[in-house]
């Protein structure tokens, strides 16, 4: 996709963009330094989710923090973009401390690279 083309609003991306450009609160049950459950993958950012949201898959809308490596349990920040997943409804906010600089597509790219696969979404700012 080069941007031009529409993007097919889905519940979880409805959801989302709510956010964008918001200073968001997050719960961070899966700290950077863990690893996944099931999957057993190593948490390369800190991955939470907003309190008191549904998304679409019936959990709390997930985010990922990106700016600090120590593991943490709660975080505040701005929401910059989202990771609008193209084969599943299940897109991640992009939040930072605030104040902090805008990141780049390919600077967030990498940062989530551990969990999203290059090709398979999106990045949609504000």
């Amino acid at each position: 996709m080069t941007g031009a083309e529409p993007i097919e609003e889905s519940g979880s991306l409805r959801l989302a963009r709510q956010f964008l450009g918001r200073t968001v609160h997050l719960t961070i049950d899966r700290p950077y330094g863990s690893r996944h459950p099931t999957c057993g993958f190593l948490y390369l950012a800190n991955y939470g989710y907003v309190p008191d949201t549904l998304a679409p898959d019936g959990e709390e809308l997930d985010a990922y923090y990106l700016g600090s490596t120590e593991p943490m349990t709660s975080a505040h920040g701005t929401c910059i973009a989202i990771i609008h997943r193209l084969h599943d409804d299940d897109d991640k906010l992009i939040v930072v401390p605030i104040g902090a600089t805008t990141l780049d597509d390919a600077t967030i790219a990498a940062a989530v690279e551990f969990q999203e696969t290059t090709g398979h979404y999106i990045v949609i700012r504000p």
